[in-house]
């Protein structure tokens, strides 16, 4: 991360730590054939070492009895007619993310179980238009494990999201990505100084195995 940035925003009062709570839920964020497939107008090439990362993450969850959840993105017509649809064109229908489309179907290597729940959200948080966070209460959990991408769209919007939801935001370092490694590093820098803890991999995977579900 930008380090000379997070200096000067931690000597501000940014960059205090939030930590981990007592019940974690784990989401993967958008790991769909939208985002992963190169041949996609969203697709990227850069996400192979994220979603080893988020396959590590998953294992963990599910060896500890975690909750998992999973988001994917989809637009109906109604939004590709008006002005979401003329700031993102990728959104117009019988591209990438229209409704039947097949490009937001989740990646298999994930291997989602049917008990983990897919979250289909309109917009950049899973929160928004969701029932993510009624999902999220009715199991008392108040530490987030964030995964997946994009880290400057809707990972970072999750993040933000959780943060004034008052849970524990965590953002897996090694399991977010993005198409633009300069976008990825500085909305990394900008998540941990304003809305969540960016964390290591296995610093998160020791906590997974060793917090009681």
């Amino acid at each position: 991360m930008y380090e000379g940035v997070r200096d000067f925003y931690v000597s501000r009062g940014f960059g205090g730590r939030v930590g981990f709570g007592k019940r974690p839920a784990v989401v993967v964020i958008d790991m769909a054939k939208s985002w992963l497939d190169e041949t996609s107008p969203l697709g990227s090439r850069r996400l192979e070492s994220v979603m080893a990362a988020t396959v590590d993450v998953l294992a963990a969850a599910r060896e500890n009895d975690h909750p998992v959840f999973f988001t994917t993105m989809s637009y109906s017509d109604f939004d590709v007619a008006g002005a979401l649809g003329r700031k993102l064109p990728h959104a117009s229908a019988g591209r990438s993310l229209s409704e039947g489309s097949g490009l937001s179907e989740l990646d298999p290597r994930l291997e989602r179980r049917a008990s983990e729940p897919v979250i289909i959200k309109p917009r950049a948080s899973a929160f928004w238009g969701t029932a993510f966070d009624a999902h999220l209460v009715s199991l008392s959990v108040d530490t987030l494990i964030i995964t997946g991408c994009s880290t400057s769209g809707c990972v970072r919007a999750t993040a933000e999201s959780a943060h004034n939801l008052n849970l524990h935001p965590i953002v897996v370092e090694e399991a977010v990505g993005d198409r633009s490694a300069e976008a990825h590093q500085a909305n990394l820098t900008d998540i941990d100084l304003r809305y969540a803890d960016v964390t290591a991999l296995q610093d998160v995977i020791s906590y997974l195995k060793t917090q009681k579900a």
